[in-house]
């Protein structure tokens, strides 16, 4: 009866306004969203989807340690935060070689292949810009006043729906760059840009 309760209660303003934060914090561009992107525009979207799984998994659980309340025990283990940034530092300057390298997608039959879904995982986990932007839209928005447990319940939902839908459009927008750089020099000149976006997204999320 609670629960129908708690369901009754739900706002649809605060709904309308977690969309518009989570789209505007979590859907911004980052060390994630830029990958993905860059991945897709490098190697078509078709065959980054595995590196997309891994983001949306490794984003999924950056937002499940946020919702549970775990981000400050998480991240006060002595040493992990440093050596989780450390290999995500060092990752991404390996992604964004991957990228830069790339060949023109009629050339990548035999030479260059996207990283795998484990790849993502690991940025999206260490990445800083994800927990600081989900933790201010969790904690900005209550979808269900009358039931915490409830409200974290639905926000999680409707965020992790959120994190699927953001990365995608994302992959599709570096899929479309990608269908137009069969020009060897064109490429070059995109997928150094991309790197570029994504070590300065990174060093601007770890300032922050």
């Amino acid at each position: 009866m609670d629960a129908f309760t708690s369901v009754g209660s739900f706002s649809g303003a605060s709904l309308s306004a977690l969309l518009l934060t989570s789209m505007a914090l979590m859907g911004s561009p980052g060390p994630a969203t830029i990958s993905v992107t860059a991945m897709a525009a490098a190697f078509g979207a078709r065959r980054s989807c595995p590196y997309l799984i891994g983001i949306i998994l490794g984003t999924t659980l950056v937002l499940a340690i946020v919702a549970s309340g775990l981000t400050g025990a998480v991240l006060a283990v002595p040493f992990l935060s440093p050596i989780l940034i450390a290999a995500a530092a060092l990752y991404i300057l390996y992604l964004a070689y991957k990228i830069a390298t790339a060949p023109p997608l009629p050339m990548q039959k035999a030479n260059g292949s996207p990283p795998p879904w484990f790849g993502g995982f690991l940025l999206a986990i260490a990445n800083p810009k994800a927990y600081a932007a989900i933790a201010a839209v969790f904690a900005g928005n209550t979808i269900i006043n009358t039931d915490p447990v409830w409200d974290a319940i639905v926000k999680f939902g409707i965020l992790t729906l959120m994190v699927v839908v953001i990365h995608i459009v994302w992959l599709f927008a570096g899929g479309l760059m990608s269908h137009a750089m069969t020009d060897p020099r064109k490429a070059r000149m995109v997928n150094m840009s991309f790197a570029t976006a994504l070590i300065a997204a990174t060093l601007l999320a770890m300032a922050l």
